[in-house]
């Protein structure tokens, strides 16, 4: 073979072995180890022993249920219905938004209710206030839950206020 075919046959050769290596360090397995794994040529990865949850657990929500439920007071009287729930950035739940007055939307207004002041109810409004008083978040309301309601989420809330004390109190607005 010629020395200048020879010369471009090595050429290629080392070509195509640097990039057959750098495709095999972009597809090889990430380091399981807690340092950064870096390779010449790749992003460097990091993984994390991450808890993952494979499964709702006892006492858990889904704040997606929990919009629209309907908020009553001591009285059994329908107040408004939960619009939004606000959250500080760790994700502790700071407030309940609460629709109130109006008609069909029309003429409702928000009202932001500190979230320790409403009160969960499993049970529907039928039946789950015949001389008690309402359950509140937690273990407990989770046991005394309605064993014939499958739901993991309460049925309504309980705010002791009237509505008119709800639609005096000012309205809520939200950033965009």
């Amino acid at each position: 073979m010629p020395s200048h075919l020879r010369s471009r046959f090595i050429i290629a050769a080392a070509a195509v072995s640097l990039m057959s290596s750098a495709a095999l360090a972009q597809t090889a397995q990430p380091n399981t180890g807690p340092a950064a794994t870096t390779v010449p040529g790749t992003v460097p990865t990091t993984v994390t022993s991450t808890k993952w949850m494979s499964q709702e657990a006892a006492g858990q929500w889904r704040t997606s249920k929990m919009i629209g439920l309907n908020i009553y007071n001591d009285a059994n009287e329908k107040i408004g219905s939960i619009s939004e729930l606000i959250v500080d950035r760790s994700g502790k739940l700071e407030a309940v938004v609460v629709g109130v007055g109006g008609f069909l939307g029309m003429g409702e207004h928000d009202v932001a209710v500190p979230y320790d002041q409403i009160h969960w109810v499993y049970q529907p409004i039928a039946s789950s206030r015949t001389g008690t008083t309402p359950m509140t978040t937690g273990a407990a309301s989770t046991a005394n839950r309605n064993a014939e309601d499958p739901r993991s989420y309460p049925d309504h809330a309980v705010l002791n206020m009237t509505k008119e004390q709800l639609k005096a109190a000012p309205e809520f607005k939200f950033s965009r």
